[in-house]
C-alpha cells in the first residue's frame, strides 16, 4: 500500500511537471510533442547518450542517498554541495600526489573521498547532537567553508600548468573512467562510479530495512522523543546519520571529479547537491526510488541541450519543468491524501 502511494505521488508530480512544460512550450509559440521528442531523445538517443544520462544519474544517485538517508532520520541536511566538494578534493589531491598501480588508486581514492564526507557531515551532527545547532545553518556554512577550501587550495598546490581556475588533469591511472565501458557507451562520460552507486543503493536499502541500526534511524525520524523514551540514543544517531549521509555525498564527489570530469574547477559549488533533494523527495526517500528518480532526471539533464538545439526551445525549460516536480513532490501530502480517498472509493464500491 505504502509502495503504491508513493509511485502515485511520484509519477503525479512528474505528469504536472511535464504539463507545466508543455504549457510554457506553447507560451512561447513552440510545439510540445516535438520539444518533448527531442527532449527524451536526447538522453536515449544513442549508446553515448545513454552513457551520459548513466553518468549523470551516478551523481544524483549518491547524493539524493545522502539525502534520503538524512531525511529519514528526521534532519533537513543540505550540505550535499560542500561534502561532494570535500570528498572531490580529497580525491584529486591523491589522483596528483599518488603513483600506484589503477586499482590501488581508485580504492585508495574511494575511501578517502568517502571518509572526507563522512568528517564534513560528522560536524553538523555532532553539533547538532550536543548543541542543538540547526542542521540546515550548520551544513549552509560549511558548503561555504568547503567552497573556499577549494578556492584556496587547488591554485596553491595541485593547479593546472597555465591555468589558476583549475587543477591538472586526473592521469589515467587515477580515474573511475575505463577503456571498457567508455568503448562500450561508445565514448561517453560513463564510468566506475555507476557500480559504486547502485552497490550503495543496495547496502542503504539492507541498512534501512534489514538492520537494527536503519530501525533505530527511522525511529528517530518518526518521533525523536518517542525513540528516546523507548532507549535509543538520540544524539548518537543524528551524528550518525548526518555522517553516513555525507560519506555518500563525498563518494559522489569522487565519482564526479575523478570520474565524470577530467580536473576540478574553482569557484563552483556543484548543483548536484542540490539536485540530490529533488531527487530524494521524488523517490520518497527509497533507494529503489532515489535510483529511478536519478535516471529521469538524467535524461532530462542530457536531453535539455538536444532538445535546444533541435527546436530552439531554451534549454531552461527542461530546469523549469525539473523545478515543478520539485514542488509538487515536495508537497506530496495533498496527493497522498488523493489517493487515500480514490484507494477508499474503490474499496467501497468492491
Amino acid at each position: 500500500m505504502k509502495g503504491l502511494r508513493n509511485l502515485f505521488t511520484a509519477l503525479a508530480a512528474v505528469i504536472l511537471g511535464l504539463l507545466a512544460g508543455a504549457i510554457l512550450m506553447l507560451a512561447i509559440g513552440a510545439d510540445p510533442i516535438q520539444g518533448f521528442s527531442y527532449l527524451f531523445r536526447g538522453g536515449l538517443m544513442s549508446a553515448e547518450r545513454i552513457g551520459n544520462t548513466l553518468a549523470t544519474a551516478t551523481t544524483l544517485t549518491l547524493t539524493g542517498l545522502a539525502m534520503a538517508f538524512a531525511f529519514r532520520t528526521g534532519l533537513f541536511s543540505i550540505g550535499a554541495s560542500g561534502q561532494m566538494l570535500m570528498g572531490g578534493l580529497t580525491a584529486t589531491a591523491l589522483a596528483l600526489t599518488l603513483n600506484l598501480p589503477k586499482w590501488e588508486m581508485l580504492i585508495i581514492i574511494v575511501t578517502a573521498a568517502m571518509l572526507a564526507g563522512a568528517i564534513w557531515g560528522f560536524i553538523p551532527g555532532i553539533l547538532k547532537a550536543r548543541f542543538n545547532v540547526h542542521e540546515v545553518v550548520s551544513t549552509i556554512m560549511l558548503n561555504w567553508i568547503a567552497y573556499w577550501t577549494v578556492y584556496y587550495t587547488i591554485p596553491a598546490h595541485f593547479k593546472a600548468k597555465f591555468l589558476e581556475t583549475e587543477s591538472a588533469r586526473i592521469p589515467e591511472y587515477a580515474s573511475l573512467k575505463v577503456g571498457w565501458l567508455t568503448n562500450l557507451f561508445h565514448g561517453s562520460y560513463l564510468n566506475l562510479g555507476l557500480f559504486i552507486a547502485l552497490a550503495c543503493a543496495i547496502i542503504a536499502g539492507i541498512i534501512l530495512s534489514r538492520t537494527t541500526l536503519g530501525y533505530e534511524l527511522k525511529a528517530v525520524g518518526f518521533n525523536r522523543h518517542a525513540a528516546e523514551f523507548a532507549g535509543i540514543n538520540v544524539p548518537k544517531n543524528m551524528a550518525l546519520s548526518l555522517a553516513i549521509s555525507g560519506a555518500l555525498a563525498g563518494l559522489a564527489g569522487a565519482t564526479y571529479y575523478v570520474g565524470y570530469a577530467t580536473n576540478m574547477q574553482i569557484g563552483v559549488m556543484p548543483s548536484q547537491g542540490m539536485d540530490g533533494i529533488a531527487v530524494a523527495l521524488l523517490g520518497a526517500n527509497s533507494p529503489i526510488g532515489v535510483v529511478l528518480a536519478s535516471i529521469f532526471f538524467g535524461i532530462l539533464h542530457s536531453g535539455k541541450g538536444f532538445m535546444n538545439a533541435m527546436t530552439k526551445i531554451p534549454p531552461e525549460i527542461g530546469d523549469t519543468i525539473i523545478a515543478v516536480i520539485i514542488y509538487f513532490a515536495a508537497t506530496s501530502v495533498l496527493f497522498t491524501r488523493l489517493y487515500d480517498r480514490l484507494a477508499a472509493k474503490l474499496r467501497r464500491r468492491s
